[in-house]
């Protein structure tokens, strides 16, 4: 015991073991549904035949998060954990596979290859040079705009907002149905556990809010109650819930480094087509990391006065060798998660608690169907609590300058609004670069910012760019 506390400083970051285990579940909880999650985008629907496998997609899945979050905690002593990125995986799924015709392996070599471009920039020093150029009240909209991304996200996954696709385009949903209920009694659960600084709050919001799920889903029914087949529901049996460890269900590990699928790529869809589709992937993993690391180390009281995290190099290295093994194991980009600050909201401030998330992980293997159990509606409640911790970081502001905060202002609205970390980042950047100019102070501008500004509209302009030099594919 006393090597795990001198190995992860528990004296110096002022917690416990029990603490860190705590915050390693609750960030395990909060986040499991990925195992789900990831293969239901990359494998089922529209992708049953042209996509990956579906068991072999949710086996990887635990498998290289499970992998990549001990080596964070590790290697970094962050309570910083990973797993296959949403948003990225819907690219690989939509836009590669259904819209221009990838191989699965194929575009999953495309995943590789932005790994690999991500690593060179990292041991170049380039990437960390970019994070310590912005602006410090920048990096503090960074971490209130996934504040209230998280929050939106909590809202969302409770079933309480829902998108209309008319005007407006989102309203709230009401109690429609037993699970947005549970959503509701498991926020005012989380809600005065927090206020009242209950230790553990977090975790015992998941678990009562949890075991109301499953009453109420017996009580109505699987069918009356809104909550997701498989959720809210015990097994009624263990058979079918322990992993078969034969070898098909391993079958997507390693085939898109395969040089047919890795080089192939390439000469299959063209050097221009695949480069611009490299580049907005990157884009998007470089900064979504970016922004979550700013803003779950400014939660935890990592960052220093210039809003630097100190030893981040290591973060970043992690984080990109998770693009190149999400790719090579068929699974999409791993990237470091914004739930991440559940763990930290729950007093997590070493890598144990990200060793906890990864063990968590591969033990899920074993039991995924079990893992299973807990409903959306019972970890939203957590994810609002979160955002809401996260955006009191905006009293740090002072609104007195234009031409900083109106970007600060771009990003912390524009990222839940678009659902994307990136898209917020880009918003705030080209917003302050734009206004340096116009207000005569674009000495003011670091140079690496004016690269940053100039590759967002490229980042921007890139789907207009692949549709006119080559249109997708009509359906068939």
């Amino acid at each position: 015991m006393e090597g795990i506390a001198g190995y992860f400083r528990f004296d110096e970051r002022r917690t416990s073991m029990g603490t860190e285990v705590r915050a390693g579940l609750t960030t395990f909880i909060v986040m499991a549904y990925i195992i789900f999650v990831n293969p239901t985008i990359l494998s089922s629907g529209p992708l049953a035949e042209a996509g990956p496998p579906f068991i072999p997609v949710a086996v990887a899945t635990a498998l290289v998060a499970g992998l990549l979050t001990i080596a964070m905690g590790l290697a970094t002593n962050y309570p910083f954990a990973l797993a296959a990125g949403l948003g990225l995986n819907a690219v690989v799924a939509f836009e590669l596979i259904l819209g221009r015709g990838f191989a699965w392996q194929e575009a999953m070599a495309v995943i590789v290859w932005e790994g690999i471009i991500i690593l060179l920039l990292v041991l170049s020093g380039f990437r960390e040079a970019i994070m310590n150029a912005i602006p410090l009240t920048l990096k503090r909209a960074i971490a209130v705009g996934i504040g209230l991304f998280i929050l939106f996200i909590g809202l969302v996954n409770g079933g309480f907002v829902v998108s209309t696709g008319r005007v407006p385009p989102v309203v709230p949903a009401g109690i429609l149905n037993v699970a947005t209920l549970t959503f509701v009694i498991g926020l005012g659960i989380t809600l005065a556990l927090v206020a009242r600084r209950v230790r553990g709050a977090l975790l015992i919001s998941i678990l009562l809010t949890t075991v109301i799920a499953i009453i109420l889903n017996m009580v109505v029914g699987p069918e009356a109650s809104g909550f997701l087949p498989g959720t809210a529901a015990l097994p009624t049996e263990l058979n079918g819930y322990l992993f078969d460890f034969s070898l098909d269900n391993f079958q997507t590990i390693l085939q898109p480094l395969q040089p047919e699928f890795l080089f192939g790529v390439w000469a299959n869809h063209g050097l221009l087509i695949v480069g611009l589709v490299v580049f907005s992937l990157m884009l998007s993993d470089f900064f979504d990391t970016m922004g979550t690391v700013i803003g779950v180390g400014e939660q935890a009281g990592f960052v220093d006065d210039e809003g630097r995290l100190p030893g981040i190099r290591n973060v970043l290295l992690v984080d990109s060798v998770g693009a190149i093994a999400g790719g090579a194991f068929g699974v999409s980009s791993n990237t470091t998660y914004i739930e991440s600050a559940a763990g930290v909201s729950e007093g997590g401030r070493t890598g144990l608690t990200s060793v906890v998330v990864g063990a968590l992980f591969l033990v899920a293997i074993l039991f995924a169907p079990v893992a299973g159990i807990v409903p959306a509606q019972a970890t939203a409640p957590v994810l609002v609590v979160v955002g809401y911790l996260m955006f009191t970081i905006a009293r740090e502001f002072d609104w007195g300058d234009m031409d900083v905060t109106f970007p600060a202002l771009a990003t912390l609205i524009v990222m839940p609004l678009t659902f994307t970390i990136t898209t917020g980042i880009a918003a705030g950047f080209v917003t302050y670069v734009f206004l340096k100019i116009v207000t005569g102070r674009a000495r003011e501008v670091h140079p690496l910012l004016w690269v940053v500004a100039i590759a967002f509209v490229v980042f921007f302009a890139a789907p207009w760019i692949q549709s006119v030099i080559s249109p997708p594919p009509p359906p068939a």
